[in-house]
């Protein structure tokens, strides 16, 4: 049995015919069954044999216009717990991934993934992928992933998302088959609805290739929930019972602090996490003397701006439904930012007491998020109390009207202050039209703190369309000198004076738009794409004063069917530094306009070869000088086990005898081992001249269950410092900063 589907006449993408509402066209029914199935890739099992069955699958990328040339067959079954995906992948080309640790460049190898849009809304969903050597891939979906080639929003596509599920994958000569098994305690879905939106996406790494069964068009990523198909159930799902996750933990660590010369410390620590479904679309989190040692080490980043930078949420607390909190402002101004919570500035950790969390639909057109935290009093910080609420209400079919409260509090001596808080509160509306091209978006927040009352304010303003070949967007947003966010992370706000050595707060005004055209072949061959790009950025104090800042630039991009690229870039900016800066430790660069023109080229080499790499080369003027950067990062990969990667970043800043040089080097190795799926080992190098700090950090992992981990960690980081010339010669500094070794044991407990 097959299922509904655009002919092949028909065509799939927008100038052939198919049409917006694609659940009128695709559509799956899946029936119950008592069979119990073993997940061994093998798909045996007799259910497989009379199952509906999803196959025709379309190009979704490089071109859009015509069916798959390799077949793909997918069959979908459930059960009271679970529900089942069997696939089946004809490839006579061989088998090809990256690594075989979970998550990573998951889609730069074949893979098959499905898209589960469970209240159907398109406004949240998941996704599950599994590899032909049975590596994992899941994460959260919003409803706007955004155009191919570009950023998606905050929360937009999050991999980093981690749940239990069950998948076994089989390569034989001329295919490779898959198994599933996706718990329903795993899903947020409306136990009413007997209608799910549904897609599956085929990765084939030998052309470079996405094959979508319910057509997405090739500007749109394929994961997009707009073009989900229908998968029609005999019977709704049923509430998943004892729908609760208990994650106890148990860490230990040998820390010793050299700068401070204080004594070894040896420390043992416990806790638990739990995942509680509250009704089947909401779930609530709760943590208890949180532990974070398992985190990734921040990469070490050369910072050419005057601003701080963000560096992204890695933590599994934060993780599922970020976007509820995360997706307010933009980029450069989120007023929820949740790395403000339980980590000081240089990303260390501030001791956590509890956490909770509440996120999920409470209508299926409503989303809400509820979250509140404290943190412990130390000798170095007071304890503070976080809370932030969030709606997310579903109008117009895909748009969405949502507001925020948020709300830091100290917490010392048990009491709270009265004068010590930061609040925010705001409302938002984006807008997404039915065929996907349209969107525009509005917003205001007011922050609010002790004895300030005005100038605190930030508002927001935009459109973009997209279509096939031309794209573009207008925006602007003002954020007043005033405007706080203790929760959130603001840029660009706070300027430096190096000669008075202080900070001053100037509020401003941004205006960006940009116009791409892209060229798509209509017929397939070693180039995909190409794109022309025009850019605007202009910066001017706030409330319409004066100009502070402008790039203009011209760009354009050839993509090739390996994965590879070009591109070239050329800038013109324009800058009035409002205060003196340095960037070399000499002479403060001074307080003027500064007219520059820059140059970038990038190229990146086809990642389904062995050995890979990207580079980049810029050139041009720097406020007063100039700036020579080089970046180069390569990769050899000895499938599947081994990846073997170099990072290397260079930037010359020369300014003249006056405002002096410097040379700003950051060298990053990196070696991962995978013994198997579940057992890995990874070590990498960092060293940042900037930073002046080089750091060892070594982590092994064993998932010896299901979403149950030991972790081994060591880390090391050593000052270097470069002292003056003596004879000719550069001498460096080389000592000891801090050392760790670090344990940690915890269990996924499903009751």
């Amino acid at each position: 049995m097959t299922t509904a589907h655009l002919s092949a006449n028909n065509g799939g993408g927008e100038k052939y015919g198919g049409k917006e509402d694609r659940q009128q066209e695709y559509q799956l029914r899946i029936t119950r069954t008592s069979e119990k199935i073993k997940l061994d890739g093998e798909l045996n099992e007799a259910v497989w044999q009379g199952a509906n069955e999803a196959t025709d699958f379309w190009y979704s990328f490089p071109i859009d216009d015509k069916p798959a040339e390799l077949s793909t067959k997918i069959k979908v079954t459930y059960d009271d717990n679970f529900i089942y995906i069997a696939a089946t992948m004809h490839d006579p080309n061989g088998a090809i991934i990256q690594t075989l640790k979970r998550d990573v460049n998951f889609w730069s190898g074949d893979n098959i993934v499905v898209v589960l849009d469970p209240v159907n809304q398109k406004s949240n969903g998941f996704m599950f992928g599994v590899n032909p050597y049975s590596v994992q891939m899941e994460g959260l979906l919003t409803g706007d992933t955004g155009s191919r080639g570009s950023r998606p929003g905050s929360g937009a596509m999050n991999d980093r998302w981690d749940n239990k599920w069950y998948s076994k994958a089989k390569i034989s000569a001329d295919s490779w088959t898959a198994e599933m098994a996706i718990p329903f305690k795993s899903l947020r879905y409306d136990e009413t609805k007997t209608t799910w939106g549904i897609n599956f996406i085929r990765t084939e790494a030998s052309d470079n290739s996405f094959h979508t069964w319910s057509h997405v068009p090739v500007q749109f990523r394929s994961v997009d929930l707009n073009y989900t198909g229908a998968l029609i159930w005999d019977k709704a799902p049923k509430k998943a019972k004892g729908n609760v996750a208990i994650i106890p933990y148990i860490s230990g660590s040998n820390f010793k602090d050299f700068e401070e010369g204080t004594p070894t410390e040896n420390n043992l620590n416990a806790g638990v996490d739990a995942k509680i479904a509250v009704t089947s679309s909401l779930n609530l989190d709760v943590t208890i003397n949180p532990d974070f040692s398992q985190v990734e080490v921040d990469e070490q980043v050369t910072n050419l701006t005057r601003f701080n930078i963000g560096l992204p949420e890695k933590r599994l607390f934060f993780l599922e439904n970020t976007d509820i909190f995360a997706d307010f402002g933009n980029s450069s101004a989120r007023p929820f930012f949740s790395r403000k919570i339980g980590l000081d500035d240089d990303g260390n950790s501030i001791p956590i007491l509890y956490g909770l969390r509440l996120t999920g639909n409470a209508t299926k057109t409503l989303r809400v998020g509820l979250l509140n935290m404290q943190t412990k009093q130390t000798d170095d910080f007071a304890g503070q109390n976080y809370t932030a609420t969030t709606f997310h209400q579903q109008v117009f079919g895909r748009s969405v009207i949502k507001g925020f409260f948020t709300n830091r509090q100290a917490y010392e001596d048990k009491e709270f202050s009265g004068s010590d808080y930061g609040r925010n509160a705001g409302l938002e509306f984006n807008y997404i039209s039915t065929n996907n091209k349209w969107q525009s978006w509005a917003g205001y927040n007011h922050s609010f703190k002790e004895d300030i009352s005005e100038k605190n304010y930030y508002f927001k303003g935009g459109v973009r369309y997209r279509s096939r070949n031309i794209s573009g967007l207008i925006n602007y947003y003002e954020i007043q000198d005033q405007y706080y966010a203790d929760m959130g992370f603001l840029n660009r706000l706070n300027h430096y004076d190096a000669v008075q050595d202080t900070t001053h707060r100037i509020g401003f005004g941004s205006f960006f738009s940009d116009i791409n055209y892209t060229i798509y072949p209509k017929k397939s061959g070693k180039i995909i794409s190409q794109q022309f790009s025009l850019f605007n950025w202009w910066v001017t104090k706030a409330n319409g004063g004066d100009f502070l800042e402008r790039t203009n630039s011209i760009s354009y991009r050839m993509s090739f069917r390996g994965r590879s690229s070009i591109g070239a870039r050329y800038s013109n900016s324009a800058i009035d530094l409002q205060f003196p800066f340095s960037f070399t430790g000499d002479e403060p660069l001074p307080a003027q306009r500064y007219v520059t023109n820059n140059f970038r080229l990038e190229f990146r080499s086809d990642s389904r070869n062995a050995f890979s790499y990207e580079a980049e080369l810029r050139y041009g003027g720097f406020y007063s000088g100039t700036r020579t950067g080089i970046e180069l990062e390569t990769n050899y990969r000895v499938q599947p086990w081994g990846n073997f990667g170099f990072k290397f970043a260079y930037n010359d800043l020369q300014f003249g005898e006056l405002y002096g040089e410097s040379k700003l080097f950051s060298i990053s190795p990196k070696i991962e081992i995978n013994f198997s799926n579940n057992l890995s080992w990874t070590t990498f190098v960092q060293y940042n001249t900037q930073a002046e700090n080089f750091n060892i950090n070594s982590r092994f992992q064993w998932r010896f269950a299901p979403m149950s981990d030991i972790f081994l960690v060591y880390t090391d980081n050593y000052l270097v410092e470069t002292d003056d010339m003596v004879d000719d010669f550069r001498i460096q500094t080389f000592a000891p900063k801090n050392r760790a070794l670090v344990f940690k044991v915890n269990y996924w407990f499903s009751l």
